[in-house]
């Protein structure tokens, strides 16, 4: 039996606690997908205003302060070492500062809608590539498959049998080689910066700055400082960085630690259609039936080439 004295003493049971909530990953899959997508018409009203080079710059500094200020909330610091730094440099140039630097180029001769396709394309770049720089991934009759149904829908868009007739061949070729130098990216990543212990904030967030700073160099050598600073594409390059590049990496980190890599880069198969939509309705961009019945066959051909075999 208790007494009174010592019943004072015992603390009630402690409420379970409560789940942290969280925006569901499916509406967050929907927002990166939209983001992604209008990033072609930010490029392309930005261009508008500025210079390709300004544009990227513009779009870098936004969107490193967006993963510093994200850093300084979860205080984290960023990674050490040299080696790690110089692999850092070289993922910054392939990953951020040279593709964004094409598209940006690319846009100022092809539609929005043109560019947003050719991004779908770095699945099959990156399945291509794959076979001949990492030995774990094999070749599959489903994969090769993808890979040649994907090319041809490249030139289904490209209305091959038209002799590309009114295509701009310059800026086609920036934004496919703008698509080839994700994977390369990814792949040197995967080869230099595996197990290094550094999260992966810490490590995107250097990386961002090092393009930052790889950009702040070029950029005053190819180009002066604007006379004007007209607004609307000031806001466009303000949004390409704080959302296209800054928040959605932020999305796409949670998205990867919650449904996995395969799930969230699902996200790819989405751009086109939405950049499609957007500058068709937005910009008045012409669309011909080769666009996007192309771009479903260039869609298809990235799904099967995700296809593995059974381990």
């Amino acid at each position: 039996m208790t007494t009174t004295a010592s019943a004072s003493h015992v603390r009630p049971p402690a409420a379970p606690a409560l789940p942290r909530r969280t925006v569901d990953w499916r509406l967050r899959f929907a927002a990166l997908s939209l983001i992604w997508g209008f990033s072609f018409l930010l490029i392309k009203v930005g261009t508008e205003g500025y210079a390709p080079f300004q544009v990227t710059l513009g779009r870098l500094v936004f969107g490193t302060a967006v993963l510093a200020a994200a850093m300084a909330v979860k205080r984290e610091r960023l990674p050490r070492g040299a080696r790690t730094w110089g692999h850092l440099t070289v993922a910054a140039f392939l990953l951020n500062a040279l593709p964004f630097s094409l598209f940006a180029y690319a846009e100022l001769t092809i539609p929005s809608t043109l560019a947003g396709i050719c991004n779908a394309t770095s699945p099959l770049w990156g399945m291509a590539l794959s076979l001949v720089a990492l030995s774990e991934d094999r070749p599959t009759r489903v994969r090769v498959a993808g890979l040649g149904l994907g090319f041809l829908g490249v030139l289904t868009v490209l209305g091959v049998w038209q002799g590309f007739d009114g295509l701009d061949a310059r800026g086609t070729a920036l934004a496919l080689l703008a698509s080839l130098s994700y994977p390369i990216g990814w792949i040197y990543v995967r080869r230099t910066l595996a197990g290094t212990g550094s999260s992966v904030l810490s490590m995107t967030g250097a990386q961002l700055l090092l393009a930052t700073v790889q950009l702040a160099v070029v950029t005053p050598v190819f180009t002066g400082v604007p006379s004007r600073f007209p607004l609307v594409p000031l806001l466009a390059v303000a949004a390409l960085g704080a959302l296209g590049t800054g928040l959605a990496v932020l999305i796409q980190y949670g998205l990867v630690t919650e449904v996995g890599p395969t799930t969230a880069q699902m996200v790819t198969y989405f751009i086109p259609v939405i950049a499609t939509a957007a500058g068709v309705a937005l910009l008045g961009e012409s669309l011909s039936w080769s666009t996007p019945v192309g771009a479903l066959i260039v869609l298809a051909g990235a799904a099967l080439t995700q296809v593995r075999g059974r381990p």
